[in-house]
Protein backbone atom coordinates (compact mmCIF):
# COMPACT_ATOMS: atom_id res chain seq x y z
CA UNK A 1 0.00 0.00 0.00
CA UNK A 2 1.58 3.28 -1.31
CA UNK A 3 1.27 6.20 0.83
CA UNK A 4 2.82 9.98 -0.48
CA UNK A 5 4.84 11.64 1.67
CA UNK A 6 3.78 15.61 1.32
CA UNK A 7 6.88 16.88 2.85
CA UNK A 8 9.28 14.81 1.45
CA UNK A 9 7.59 14.22 -1.89
CA UNK A 10 8.29 10.86 -2.39
CA UNK A 11 5.43 7.54 -2.35
CA UNK A 12 6.84 4.86 0.05
CA UNK A 13 5.07 1.55 0.68
CA UNK A 14 2.71 2.11 4.39
CA UNK A 15 4.08 -1.52 6.07
CA UNK A 16 7.44 -1.09 5.27
CA UNK A 17 7.27 2.06 7.28
CA UNK A 18 5.40 0.32 10.09
CA UNK A 19 7.63 -2.62 9.98
CA UNK A 20 10.70 -0.15 10.08
CA UNK A 21 9.76 1.75 12.88
CA UNK A 22 9.18 -1.39 15.04
CA UNK A 23 12.66 -2.70 14.60
CA UNK A 24 13.74 0.75 15.62
CA UNK A 25 11.31 0.39 18.49
CA UNK A 26 12.26 -3.17 19.49
CA UNK A 27 16.25 -1.37 20.05
CA UNK A 28 14.69 1.53 21.82
CA UNK A 29 13.93 -0.98 24.37
CA UNK A 30 16.75 -3.03 24.15
CA UNK A 31 19.23 -0.96 24.44
CA UNK A 32 18.32 2.35 25.77
CA UNK A 33 18.77 3.73 22.29
CA UNK A 34 16.56 6.10 20.85
CA UNK A 35 17.19 4.01 17.28
CA UNK A 36 17.39 6.99 14.90
CA UNK A 37 21.22 5.88 14.46
CA UNK A 38 19.67 2.98 12.82
CA UNK A 39 16.16 4.40 12.01
CA UNK A 40 17.87 8.09 10.10
CA UNK A 41 20.08 6.03 7.48
CA UNK A 42 17.53 3.12 6.40
CA UNK A 43 15.17 6.39 5.27
CA UNK A 44 17.96 7.51 2.99
CA UNK A 45 17.98 3.94 1.94
CA UNK A 46 14.57 3.70 0.74
CA UNK A 47 14.44 7.65 -1.19
CA UNK A 48 13.79 9.98 2.11
CA UNK A 49 15.78 13.46 1.52
CA UNK A 50 18.33 13.48 4.73
CA UNK A 51 16.97 16.94 6.12
CA UNK A 52 13.39 15.56 6.31
CA UNK A 53 14.64 12.13 6.86
CA UNK A 54 16.56 13.71 10.44
CA UNK A 55 13.52 16.50 11.48
CA UNK A 56 11.08 13.39 11.51
CA UNK A 57 12.76 11.49 13.29
CA UNK A 58 14.17 13.22 15.81
CA UNK A 59 9.94 13.07 16.43
CA UNK A 60 9.34 9.34 15.99
CA UNK A 61 12.11 8.69 18.93
CA UNK A 62 9.66 10.64 21.41
CA UNK A 63 7.22 8.34 21.21
CA UNK A 64 9.22 5.05 20.75
CA UNK A 65 11.57 6.16 24.01
CA UNK A 66 8.51 7.28 26.00
CA UNK A 67 6.77 3.57 25.59
CA UNK A 68 10.46 2.02 26.73
CA UNK A 69 11.06 4.54 30.05
CA UNK A 70 7.51 3.46 30.97
CA UNK A 71 8.26 -0.20 31.28
CA UNK A 72 11.91 0.76 33.05
CA UNK A 73 10.11 3.63 35.59
CA UNK A 74 7.77 0.35 37.23
CA UNK A 75 11.03 -1.30 37.55
CA UNK A 76 12.44 1.40 39.23
CA UNK A 77 15.67 1.44 36.95
CA UNK A 78 15.46 5.28 35.89
CA UNK A 79 17.57 7.71 37.33
CA UNK A 80 15.57 11.05 37.46
CA UNK A 81 18.28 13.01 38.95
CA UNK A 82 20.99 12.77 36.82
CA UNK A 83 18.51 12.55 33.68
CA UNK A 84 17.59 15.81 34.61
CA UNK A 85 21.05 16.96 34.61
CA UNK A 86 21.59 15.41 31.46
CA UNK A 87 19.18 17.24 29.81
CA UNK A 88 20.05 20.72 30.74
CA UNK A 89 22.91 19.95 28.44
CA UNK A 90 20.78 18.45 25.74
CA UNK A 91 18.70 21.41 25.36
CA UNK A 92 21.52 23.63 25.04
CA UNK A 93 22.86 21.25 22.45
CA UNK A 94 19.64 20.73 20.72
CA UNK A 95 19.35 24.76 20.27
CA UNK A 96 23.19 24.91 19.19
CA UNK A 97 22.64 21.83 16.70
CA UNK A 98 19.63 23.36 15.01
CA UNK A 99 21.72 26.59 14.06
CA UNK A 100 24.55 24.74 13.00
CA UNK A 101 22.07 22.62 10.49
CA UNK A 102 20.18 25.75 9.60
CA UNK A 103 23.40 27.23 8.16
CA UNK A 104 24.64 24.31 6.43
CA UNK A 105 21.05 23.55 4.84
CA UNK A 106 21.38 27.74 3.45
CA UNK A 107 25.32 26.46 2.11
CA UNK A 108 23.62 23.14 0.48
CA UNK A 109 25.81 21.31 2.37
CA UNK A 110 23.62 19.21 4.96
CA UNK A 111 23.27 16.33 3.32
CA UNK A 112 27.12 15.48 3.08
CA UNK A 113 27.42 16.90 6.52
CA UNK A 114 24.55 14.38 7.82
CA UNK A 115 26.38 11.23 6.31
CA UNK A 116 29.75 11.99 6.89
CA UNK A 117 28.80 12.57 10.35
CA UNK A 118 26.78 9.08 10.60
CA UNK A 119 30.20 7.13 9.45
CA UNK A 120 32.38 8.85 11.69
CA UNK A 121 30.52 8.77 14.83
CA UNK A 122 29.44 4.97 14.40
CA UNK A 123 32.50 4.25 12.84
CA UNK A 124 34.16 5.14 16.21
CA UNK A 125 31.39 4.34 18.68
CA UNK A 126 30.80 1.27 17.01
CA UNK A 127 34.60 0.01 17.29
CA UNK A 128 35.25 0.65 20.72
CA UNK A 129 32.10 -1.35 21.99
CA UNK A 130 32.54 -3.71 19.81
CA UNK A 131 36.33 -4.53 21.04
CA UNK A 132 35.40 -3.95 24.63
CA UNK A 133 32.20 -6.50 24.84
CA UNK A 134 34.04 -9.09 23.26
CA UNK A 135 36.75 -8.70 25.94
CA UNK A 136 33.92 -8.54 28.52
CA UNK A 137 32.63 -11.96 27.38
CA UNK A 138 35.73 -13.70 27.10
CA UNK A 139 36.56 -12.74 30.47
CA UNK A 140 33.22 -14.09 31.54
CA UNK A 141 33.95 -17.57 29.49
CA UNK A 142 37.33 -17.98 31.61
CA UNK A 143 34.95 -17.49 35.09
CA UNK A 144 37.49 -14.89 35.73
CA UNK A 145 36.06 -12.15 38.39
CA UNK A 146 33.88 -9.06 36.70
CA UNK A 147 35.97 -5.76 36.25
CA UNK A 148 34.81 -3.35 39.04
CA UNK A 149 33.26 -0.34 37.84
CA UNK A 150 35.97 2.32 38.94
CA UNK A 151 35.44 4.74 41.54
CA UNK A 152 38.07 7.26 41.30
CA UNK A 153 39.10 9.00 38.59
CA UNK A 154 39.61 12.27 37.22
CA UNK A 155 36.00 12.90 37.17
CA UNK A 156 35.80 12.84 40.51
CA UNK A 157 38.39 15.81 41.09
CA UNK A 158 35.95 18.24 39.73
CA UNK A 159 33.56 20.94 41.21
CA UNK A 160 30.35 21.07 41.77
CA UNK A 161 29.77 17.58 43.14
CA UNK A 162 25.77 16.23 43.15
CA UNK A 163 24.64 13.09 45.22
CA UNK A 164 22.67 10.51 42.95
CA UNK A 165 21.06 7.85 45.08
CA UNK A 166 19.78 5.49 42.60
CA UNK A 167 22.91 5.33 40.29
CA UNK A 168 25.08 5.01 43.54
CA UNK A 169 27.21 8.22 42.08
CA UNK A 170 28.46 11.54 43.88
CA UNK A 171 30.34 13.13 40.80
CA UNK A 172 30.70 17.00 39.67
CA UNK A 173 27.77 17.87 37.46
CA UNK A 174 29.91 18.89 34.67
CA UNK A 175 30.57 15.88 33.14
CA UNK A 176 26.47 14.69 32.13
CA UNK A 177 25.96 17.97 31.22
CA UNK A 178 28.93 17.76 28.55
CA UNK A 179 27.44 14.42 27.91
CA UNK A 180 23.80 16.05 27.58
CA UNK A 181 25.28 19.07 25.22
CA UNK A 182 27.15 16.70 22.67
CA UNK A 183 23.86 14.46 22.28
CA UNK A 184 21.76 17.12 21.94
CA UNK A 185 23.98 18.20 19.41
CA UNK A 186 24.09 15.08 17.35
CA UNK A 187 20.06 15.31 17.77
CA UNK A 188 19.69 18.18 15.86
CA UNK A 189 22.26 17.53 13.49
CA UNK A 190 21.80 13.68 12.53
CA UNK A 191 17.97 12.73 13.76
CA UNK A 192 19.33 10.67 16.38
CA UNK A 193 18.32 10.36 20.38
CA UNK A 194 22.43 10.09 20.62
CA UNK A 195 21.82 6.63 22.60
CA UNK A 196 24.54 4.94 20.99
CA UNK A 197 26.68 7.91 22.83
CA UNK A 198 25.51 8.30 25.47
CA UNK A 199 25.15 4.94 26.94
CA UNK A 200 28.55 3.78 26.74
CA UNK A 201 29.64 7.53 28.11
CA UNK A 202 27.15 6.83 31.18
CA UNK A 203 28.46 3.57 31.76
CA UNK A 204 32.65 4.16 31.18
CA UNK A 205 32.94 8.37 32.02
CA UNK A 206 30.44 8.66 34.59
CA UNK A 207 30.61 4.83 35.96
CA UNK A 208 26.40 4.13 36.30
CA UNK A 209 25.45 0.50 36.94
CA UNK A 210 24.19 -0.79 32.99
CA UNK A 211 20.96 -1.47 34.63
CA UNK A 212 20.15 1.66 35.34
CA UNK A 213 21.76 3.92 32.21
CA UNK A 214 19.34 1.93 30.10
CA UNK A 215 16.26 3.69 31.08
CA UNK A 216 17.67 6.99 32.18
CA UNK A 217 19.07 7.27 28.66
CA UNK A 218 15.41 7.33 27.29
CA UNK A 219 14.42 9.52 29.54
CA UNK A 220 16.73 12.24 28.68
CA UNK A 221 16.10 11.41 25.13
CA UNK A 222 12.59 12.07 25.47
CA UNK A 223 12.54 15.97 25.83
CA UNK A 224 15.81 16.64 23.75
CA UNK A 225 14.15 15.12 20.63
CA UNK A 226 11.20 16.76 21.25
CA UNK A 227 12.71 19.81 21.29
CA UNK A 228 14.52 18.83 18.47
CA UNK A 229 11.60 18.26 16.58
CA UNK A 230 10.21 21.58 17.74
CA UNK A 231 12.53 23.71 16.61
CA UNK A 232 13.30 21.67 13.28
CA UNK A 233 9.28 22.06 12.42
CA UNK A 234 9.48 25.80 13.31
CA UNK A 235 12.82 27.00 11.32
CA UNK A 236 13.18 24.82 8.43
CA UNK A 237 10.00 22.94 8.44
CA UNK A 238 11.16 19.67 7.20
CA UNK A 239 8.86 17.46 9.57
CA UNK A 240 6.74 15.09 7.86
CA UNK A 241 4.34 14.09 9.85
CA UNK A 242 2.72 11.30 7.94
CA UNK A 243 5.81 9.80 7.69
CA UNK A 244 6.50 10.11 11.51
CA UNK A 245 2.52 8.72 12.89
CA UNK A 246 3.44 5.54 10.69
CA UNK A 247 6.96 5.45 12.57
CA UNK A 248 5.38 6.20 15.67
CA UNK A 249 2.66 3.62 15.85
CA UNK A 250 5.38 0.82 14.91
CA UNK A 251 8.02 2.26 17.48
CA UNK A 252 5.72 2.32 20.59
CA UNK A 253 4.54 -1.29 19.83
CA UNK A 254 8.25 -2.45 19.38
CA UNK A 255 9.36 -1.01 22.11
CA UNK A 256 7.39 -2.99 24.56
CA UNK A 257 8.67 -5.96 23.00
CA UNK A 258 12.13 -4.55 23.49
CA UNK A 259 12.18 -4.26 26.90
CA UNK A 260 11.26 -7.69 27.63
CA UNK A 261 13.61 -9.11 25.31
CA UNK A 262 16.50 -6.84 27.14
CA UNK A 263 15.90 -8.21 30.62
CA UNK A 264 16.53 -11.68 28.95
CA UNK A 265 19.93 -11.00 28.24
CA UNK A 266 23.20 -10.09 30.05
CA UNK A 267 24.86 -6.66 29.49
CA UNK A 268 28.00 -7.70 27.76
CA UNK A 269 25.52 -9.52 25.40
CA UNK A 270 23.27 -6.31 24.70
CA UNK A 271 26.47 -3.90 23.81
CA UNK A 272 28.15 -6.42 21.31
CA UNK A 273 24.92 -6.91 19.67
CA UNK A 274 24.09 -2.55 19.46
CA UNK A 275 28.09 -2.52 18.06
CA UNK A 276 27.82 -5.10 15.47
CA UNK A 277 24.63 -2.96 14.28
CA UNK A 278 26.19 0.00 14.75
CA UNK A 279 29.16 -1.04 12.86
CA UNK A 280 26.83 -2.48 10.32
CA UNK A 281 25.16 0.80 9.30
CA UNK A 282 28.24 2.65 8.90
CA UNK A 283 29.54 0.23 6.54
CA UNK A 284 26.58 0.76 4.46
CA UNK A 285 26.47 4.35 4.69
CA UNK A 286 30.79 4.57 3.91
CA UNK A 287 29.82 2.23 0.74
CA UNK A 288 26.77 4.66 -0.57
CA UNK A 289 29.44 7.77 0.00
CA UNK A 290 32.61 5.93 -2.21
CA UNK A 291 30.43 4.11 -4.77
CA UNK A 292 30.12 6.15 -7.60
CA UNK A 293 25.72 6.83 -8.01
CA UNK A 294 23.59 5.82 -10.88
CA UNK A 295 22.54 9.34 -11.39
CA UNK A 296 25.34 11.74 -11.44
CA UNK A 297 22.99 14.76 -10.44
CA UNK A 298 19.67 15.42 -9.47
CA UNK A 299 17.25 18.14 -9.80
CA UNK A 300 15.43 20.31 -7.35
CA UNK A 301 13.23 23.53 -6.48
CA UNK A 302 15.74 26.68 -5.24
CA UNK A 303 15.66 26.87 -1.52
CA UNK A 304 14.00 22.88 -1.45
CA UNK A 305 15.19 19.70 0.54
Amino acid sequence: MQIYLPIAEVSVNAFLLLGLGGIVGILSGMFGVGGGFLMTPLLFFIGIPPAVAVATEANQIVASSFSGVLAHLKRRTVDLKMGCVLLVGGLAGAGLGVFIFNYLKSLGQVDLLVKLCYVIFLGIIGGLMFIESLNAIRKSRGNAAPPQRKKHNWIHGLPFKMRFRVSGLYISVIPPLLVGLCVGILAAIMGVGGGFIMVPAMIYLLGMPTKVVVGTSLFQIIFVTAFTTLLHATTNYTVDMALAVLLLVGGVVGAQIGTRIGTRLKAEQLRILLAALVLAVCGKLAFDLLVMPNELYSLGAVGGH
